[in-house]
């Protein structure tokens, strides 16, 4: 539905506080339409619903028919989204930590995370001009601010997308028994991936997360029943001199104890694409329960689905744990989860295309019309993105390796201290500030605060010390390798 356009862009976007302006001017003139639309308590300030009116928002500008429209996402589509673009967790996390300290780790991370994902919300209604995490780089810190956060959001979104082709690959490798080069493999993703990529709008894509979902649940629920009806793990030694270890804790080192939680740091790294989600939503104010239906849900896989198969298969387990169960259910599995694996690089891909393309496009005609400039800049961002990111998987040797520094470096700052200093900042000077639920929220911030500084530097500490490992001990893959990768 379209809705009146005039408004007063001061008052309404920038809380009645003058130098929001001038954020807005940088960022998008335009401001956000927050329709009425009955279901809540009208204080005159909302806008009534009008035949042929238009939306204007603060980052899209003008949203006319016939364009794309980038303010459509339902909550319930929004949560789906929210679901794929969380990387997965491995059962090999509670192999290291063990199972009371893995679950307990699962757990806390994904407390701080999804407190982490609720401030996107309030920051996004507070400040209607921002799009990604870069912008708010630019209204707290500057221009610098910017330019080095979304470096950092644009860097770890291209290489997860830019991984997503080596899992295809995998994929592909299991279910043809490596039929041709795995760098055809690669390739072939990263076109399916562009592909889909460009469809324009979230609301669009949005049925790809339903698919994803459905294909990954099918895969890791047949992975479960296929580890708890089978005799012996697929890695277990020939013979019967074996048994199933599964431990409640664990005693690993440092190193092995960080790099497990980096990894449950890293399968809930989808916080910086919640920007463009609840961007695009018809209602932001829905933002808190798709959050809520998201992360509650994934957080509840990553329990069952890692205690179910590590219960089994013990210290068996296989990386990827697809492979758990023998060769067959691989390929089964792996059939299964092809379509999900797609999504996520989907995901990954369109959000990381869509952030140089508002740049490019912003506070132009041509961001929200279907202007020859608009395609152009449109497609161009998408196939630049697949391009980077299948160099950046395929030339670098230590690939995998450097994606867990990556997470570990760039996973904490943009999904931890970033979102805890934002409510920090945007509450400083509260009218609450003194109360008691300010007073604990303040404390609660500084603690997510600095327990993301310390998993950063002792995460990227850990991966430094895997990587310098790996490079002397000659287990590194060549540059675009024709080897089979599926394990």
């Amino acid at each position: 539905m379209l809705y009146n356009q005039k408004r007063d862009p001061v008052t309404e976007s920038g809380a009645g506080k003058p130098e929001n302006k001038t954020t807005q001017d940088k960022l998008g003139a335009a401001e956000l339409a927050r329709p009425f639309d009955g279901c809540d308590e009208d204080d005159g300030s909302r806008l009534k619903p009008e035949k042929d009116a238009l939306v204007v928002d603060a980052v899209w500008g003008t949203i006319e028919e016939g364009g794309p429209n980038y303010r459509n996402l339902g909550w319930i589509r929004a949560s789906v989204l929210e679901l794929k673009t969380q990387i997965g967790l491995g059962p090999s996390v509670l192999d290291t930590l063990g199972f009371v300290p893995g679950i307990l780790v699962i757990l806390a991370i994904g407390l701080i995370i999804t407190w982490s994902d609720l401030v996107v919300g309030t920051f996004k209604l507070a400040h209607p001009e921002v799009y990604t995490i870069a912008d708010v780089g630019f209204i707290i810190f500057g221009p610098v601010g910017r330019e080095v956060i979304g470096f950092a959001y644009w860097l770890e979104v291209v290489a997860i997308a830019g991984a997503s082709f080596l899992s295809i690959s995998v994929a592909f490798n299991t279910i043809t028994e490596h039929a041709t080069c795995t760098v055809v493999w690669a390739v072939i993703g990263a076109v399916i991936v562009a592909a889909l990529a460009s469809i324009q709008t979230l609301a669009r894509i949005s049925w790809l997360g339903w698919v994803g979902l459905v294909s990954i649940m099918s895969a890791v629920i047949t992975l479960m029943i296929s580890v708890g009806v089978s005799d012996r793990p697929s890695l277990a030694p020939a013979g019967d001199d074996w048994v199933i270890v599964s431990k409640a804790f664990g005693n690993p080192s440092f190193v092995e104890a960080i790099n497990a939680v980096s990894i449950v740091v890293f399968a809930y790294a989808g916080t910086p694409n919640f920007f463009n989600i609840v961007g695009e939503m018809k209602n932001p104010a829905d933002y808190p329960r798709s959050v809520l239906v998201g992360q509650g849900g994934i957080t509840v896989v990553y329990l069952v689905v890692g205690s179910v198969v590590y219960h089994y298969v013990g210290q068996y387990i296989a990386s990827p744990a697809l492979g758990s169960a023998g060769i067959l259910v691989k390929k089964v599995c792996y059939g299964l989860a092809l379509p999900g694996l797609v999504v996520g690089g989907v995901l990954y891909a369109h959000t990381a295309a869509k952030y140089v393309f508002v740049r490019i496009l912003r506070n132009s005609r041509h961001l929200s019309k279907n202007t020859p400039i608009h395609y152009a800049v449109w497609y161009g961002t998408v196939a630049a993105t697949c391009a980077v990111g299948f160099i950046i998987a395929e030339a670098i040797p230590f690939f995998n390796d450097l994606l867990s520094l990556i997470g570990a470096l760039l996973g904490c700052l943009i999904c931890i201290q970033t979102e805890a200093y934002m409510w920090m900042w945007d509450n400083w000077r509260s009218p609450t500030r003194g109360s008691r639920q300010w007073n604990l929220l303040m404390i609660m911030n500084i603690a997510f605060f600095v327990i993301g500084w310390f998993l950063m530097v002792a995460g990227t500490y850990g991966s430094v010390v895997v990587i310098n490992q790996h490079l002397h001990d000659g287990s590194l893959s060549g540059s675009f390798s024709c080897a089979d990768n599926s394990g």
